[in-house]
């Protein structure tokens, strides 16, 4: 799989993660039609490298972490390792379903997931009024009935 004229185009695809479902089974059928899509960029012998967002997929965790801490004491798990959590399974997904597909075709691939990290200055002022949600988009009447439960959660 190489181009006939030297080096392989190298492409970057972006997915967002609200693309990607709010669930792991909406994510293995969003992973399965992304897939299916991205082969004939691999076929042709691109280099595909894939990122994504992760806001539904992190919020889904630290929720996951927050009621298994409230049912059994378990130790709710900081933002960070959630954000990890969330790139490896989604990752995983990413490749289980290219390697799907190439699978169908006949075709060796290989892929390898990277686990991202990232350094914030705590001094920015982005801080003082943060705008990108983590988690889960809740109704009006679903986000005042969290609220009168405990305001701390939504």
């Amino acid at each position: 799989m190489s181009k006939p004229y030297g080096k392989p185009d190298r492409i970057v695809v972006a997915l967002g993660g609200n693309a990607l479902g709010n669930n792991p089974v909406e994510q293995i059928e969003a992973v399965s039609n992304t897939a299916h899509a991205l082969l004939g960029l691999i076929e042709q012998g691109n280099e595909i490298i894939i990122t994504h967002g992760n806001g539904p997929q992190v919020g889904m965790i630290q929720n996951a972490f927050a009621a298994a801490h409230d049912a059994i004491g378990t130790p709710e798990m900081p933002l960070p390792e959630c954000g990890a959590m969330s790139q490896g399974y989604i990752g995983y997904h990413l490749q289980q379903g290219i390697g799907r597909e190439m699978h169908k075709r006949y075709k060796r691939w290989h892929a390898a997931t990277v686990v991202t990290q990232i350094e914030c200055d705590p001094d920015d002022p982005a801080f003082k009024n943060p705008t990108k949600p983590i988690g889960p988009f809740y109704t009006e009447e679903q986000a005042k009935e969290f609220m009168a439960e405990d305001p701390s959660k939504v």
